[in-house]
This record gives C-alpha cells, structure tokens and sequence, in this order.
C-alpha cells in the first residue's frame, strides 16, 4: 500500500539543481512530520531535511545553504529543492513521515514511519 508518492531526481552534472515531489494522504501531511533521507550503496542512512505541520523546518549541515524543504497545503505536496549539487550528493533519496519525531530528530535519526520507494539522484564531476 503506497502512501508516499516521489517524483522528480534524475542527473545532473555539479553545481546543478533539482527538484524532488512528494504527495501524501491529507491525515499524513496535515499532521505527521515529512522529511527527505538518502541513501549511497555502502553508505548509512542520512536524514536530510525534516519539515512538522507548523512549518519548522531542520537539515543536515552537509546540505544547510543549499537544500530548501518546502510545502504545498493545496497539493498535499512536499518538495526538496536541491541547489549547487555536489557529486557526495548521489544517492537514492526517500520522502518519508513520522506521527511522533520533532524535525531535529528526525534529520538526526532518520528513522521513519513511513517512506516511499526512492528516487535516484545523480551528480556528475
């Protein structure tokens, strides 16, 4: 049962900019915090950047300056603008929510109730 719908990723060479979509059910966006984590073979997970229902927002400070999490009320819609990408940026990426992390935990832990199948992010030198 999907719950979490991503679009967008794709490659792109350094420097470049993305966008990544994720629609959720209305009883998850309106009150579950959303997030984006990533994932590079070999590597751990890596919570990315959390938003909660009143809009505070937290990241990693390996993307801080240029990642911007974002919503969309009238489209049920989480967006992850990816500015100035950087090869370590590669990775699949996941929206993902949770009825019980704060922001903080959530880039922290990246640990989720939820999340969708994963898009694939891709930056070249």
């Amino acid at each position: 049962q999907v719950q979490l719908m991503e679009t967008g990723g794709g490659s792109v060479q350094a420097g470049g900019s993305l966008r990544l979509s994720c629609v959720a059910p209305e009883h998850i966006y309106s009150t579950w915090t959303m997030g984006w984590f990533r994932q590079a073979p070999g590597k751990e997970r890596e919570g990315v950047a959390a938003v909660d229902s009143d809009g505070a927002t937290d990241y990693a400070d390996s993307v801080k300056g240029r990642f911007t999490i974002s919503r969309d009320s009238d489209k049920r819609t989480l967006y992850l603008i990816m500015n100035s990408l950087k090869p370590e940026d590669t990775a699949m990426y996941y929206c993902a929510a949770d009825p019980w992390s704060g922001v903080v935990a959530a880039v922290i832990d990246a640990d989720f109730e939820l999340r969708g199948q994963g898009t694939q992010v891709t930056v070249s030198s």
